[in-house]
């Protein structure tokens, strides 16, 4: 696909010139490769954003129109603004016929709808969102299509199952790569609740407890509190039988008459 910019000379030297592009609504940009010089330019924001936001800008060719003159051109390099996020800069590459190019071109799935796998609940593991690709200048396909149909849990699309354009190929030659797989569905296990420990008998009854000195006491156990209460029975009785076993005293005796 093949889109349509406008673009205009420029002849700026300094930073505080290319700011003052900017506010104006243009972008900085050079133009440069074939035999002809590197050209000065500048584009309109509005314009460029229609097509900047496809996946495939970087691959787009563009006829770039200036002052009236066309040249088919290709996008090789943005910087952008750290603060605002936007186009600071582009670089645009003259494409020369008969000469190839090497571009990032991105994949698509088709017939989605059409896999067994998928259709079980698997899932679609994209490997490569993007192969790079060496091509003829004029043309420059504007995606790679890979069809799902049929394909199960399991499968596996490696770049020579896949359908390139005519005079067309891959730049990494060593190995069969992988696009994309069709993975099995991902279950989730809950995790097992740990199981409280029930507390031991009597360890209430053996608390420690804090003392004014700061020193900690064992807290007496309901056998002990029963203990102390005996101890101190016995020794209510003891003192009324030490009572009961005292003599009255005697009077003195009278005085004989």
């Amino acid at each position: 696909m093949t889109n349509s910019l406008k673009a205009i000379r420029r002849e700026t030297k300094t930073v505080g010139q290319l700011n003052a592009l900017r506010t104006k609504g243009l972008i900085p940009a050079i133009l440069y490769g074939g035999k002809n010089p590197n050209l000065k330019i500048s584009v309109e924001e509005k314009y460029l954003n229609e097509i900047f936001n496809s996946e495939s800008f970087l691959s787009t060719v563009i006829n770039l129109n200036i002052d009236g003159k066309i040249e088919k051109v290709v996008p090789r390099d943005i910087s952008y603004n750290v603060i605002s996020d936007k186009p600071a800069h582009i670089d645009f590459m003259r494409i020369v016929d008969g000469s190839k190019i090497i571009l990032e071109i991105p994949v698509i799935f088709k017939n989605k709808n059409d896999s067994p796998g998928l259709k079980k609940g698997g899932v679609l593991n994209v490997v490569r969102r993007k192969v790079e690709l060496q091509c003829i200048a004029e043309k420059i396909p504007e995606n790679i299509e890979i069809d799902l149909a049929g394909l199960d849990i399991g499968a596996s699309i490696k770049i020579s199952s896949v359908k390139l354009p005519t005079d067309t190929r891959p730049t990494i030659t060593d190995r069969d790569f992988v696009v994309a797989t069709v993975a099995p569905p991902t279950i989730v296990k809950e995790p097992e609740k740990p199981t409280e420990e029930a507390p031991a008998e009597g360890a209430e009854d053996e608390a420690a407890v804090t003392a004014e000195d700061g020193e900690a006491t064992t807290a007496p156990t309901k056998e002990g509190e029963a203990a102390k209460k005996d101890d101190k029975g016995k020794e209510q009785g003891d003192n009324k039988k030490q009572a009961g076993n005292k003599k009255p005293t005697t009077e003195k005796k009278q005085e004989k008459k």
